[in-house]
């Protein structure tokens, strides 16, 4: 039974980041159910926070690319630490901000802060999972699910007994700097060491082998998984040439370019994902309502069932993963994302176009953090940084669907424009085999 169970130090690691990315969750979603009320303090109107969002999104995606390389250098610990900080003490800046101008450099340094810990703590959670003797990457995106449950539903509670914003926002700072220095030292630090490998037999259970030995076994799983589906062009791409086809080329020119050839498509894997997610957060309520005709509390029960079937998801992926490989979850996930999708097209029934909203909730839950697993486990010395620009590609993608919905919808009905997520998940399910398990 030893074999099965990780270190105590691999076991403390995995909660100390439960609670950071439930931490990352709360203070988004703080911020978001409060975002009427700092507008109308400080005389925002909607132009102007729609630019603000966008400056803040830029932010982020500033700060990913700059937690990449940091993580690299200094570690997916320290990076996780600061970038949490930093989220933590940034969160009073729209509670005190008086004008546009004080919110939007408080947007700045949120966005940034939210940007690069996103990196960071994904960075160490593909480190504790290398220790530990199943897949648990999706447990930690559930996690920031949860905490973004909680922090709406405190966030809705305060704004019900009439905080004040300086009360609310500066109680969740210090429980923010009380998690950061409660969890921060039970991280595992720069480097992972993983643990030796002794012969196993072929028929020892994935759970109970040494962390090399299960990647070999998931190699496995994702390699009998990729049979049912010949390469796609995208695919063969980034394969590896026969020695035929290295004429004349050095090893040492060729592992770079594969290696950001499998960047590009896991980022654009992610962007599709997370472009799914972004039209099923904004417009799925208002989908409901243009096509039955329903009222607000009606429509919103859309996003109710795509979110709770996302959260429970992710908590039952890790199983999945372990027990059919990275493959089989992105592949099924976005197939049946695509059917939920085209469900919600062909439904003019309530019952039934919540079911597809749910659906695709569930065969989204899993996609991204198998796309992250993969990001960080490339093989190479950066994997921070390859994580960092998937991650860029990936939060482009999340701003950009709601967008393209909105163009769409000018020129066509709204439900109409669901089909491009859907072909979006058909597109991805044919490129699964890109977040396939690297071999030993």
């Amino acid at each position: 039974m030893a074999a099965t169970m990780p270190a105590p130090r691999i076991r403390k690691a995995r909660v100390a980041l439960f609670a950071v990315f439930g931490l990352n969750g709360m203070l988004s979603a703080v911020w978001i159910v409060h975002i009427p009320a700092v507008t109308a303090r400080t005389g925002v109107t909607p132009t102007t926070l729609g630019m603000l969002i966008l400056l803040m999104a830029a932010c982020a995606i500033g700060g990913m690319q700059a937690a990449g390389p940091l993580a690299d250098r200094f570690g997916s610990r320290a990076l996780t630490a600061t970038a949490a900080t930093l989220l933590s003490v940034a969160l009073l800046g729209p509670a005190f901000a008086t004008s546009p101008v004080t919110l939007g450099l408080a947007l700045c340094a949120f966005g940034f802060g939210n940007g690069a810990i996103d990196v960071s703590m994904n960075a160490q959670a593909v480190h504790i999972e290398r220790e530990y003797p199943r897949p648990i990457m999706s447990a930690f995106h559930a996690f920031f699910s949860c905490g973004g449950f909680l922090g709406s539903a405190l966030g809705a509670a305060a704004q019900h007994a009439h905080w004040p914003l300086h009360l609310t926002f500066a109680l969740a700072t210090v429980f923010g700097l009380a998690t950061v220095a409660t969890a921060i030292p039970r991280l595992l630090p720069h480097e992972a060491h993983p643990e030796s490998t002794t012969p196993t037999d072929l028929h020892t259970p994935p759970h109970a082998l040494p962390t090399t030995q299960r990647d070999s076994r998931a190699a496995e799983r994702d390699l009998r998984a990729a049979q049912h589906f010949p390469p796609s062009p995208i695919e063969s791409a980034i394969s590896t040439p026969p020695p035929s086809a290295m004429s004349g080329l050095s090893d040492t020119t060729s592992a770079p370019r594969r290696a950001a050839r499998k960047v590009l498509v896991l980022g654009l894997i992610a962007f599709a994902l997370l472009m799914a997610e972004g039209v099923a957060a904004d417009w799925s309520a208002l989908q409901v309502k243009d096509r039955l005709g329903v009222d607000a509390g009606t429509a919103a029960l859309a996003f109710t069932g795509f979110s709770l079937t996302m959260t429970l998801g992710r908590f039952a992926a890790d199983r999945v993963s372990g027990r059919f490989g990275r493959v089989a979850i992105v592949r099924w996930g976005t197939l049946l994302a695509a059917m939920g999708f085209g469900l919600i097209v062909a439904s003019g029934w309530l019952p039934l176009t919540v079911l597809g909203w749910a659906l695709c909730g569930i065969g989204l839950s899993g996609g991204v953090p198998q796309v992250f697993t993969a990001a960080g486990n490339l093989g190479s010395a950066n994997s921070a940084t390859d994580m960092s620009r998937v991650f860029g590609l990936g939060y482009l993608g999340l701003l950009a669907g709601p967008a393209i919905i909105g163009w769409l919808d000018k020129v066509v009905p709204l439900t109409a424009t669901m089909v491009v997520p859907a072909l979006a998940m058909l597109l991805c399910a044919r490129g699964a085999r890109a977040v396939a398990a690297r071999p030993d």
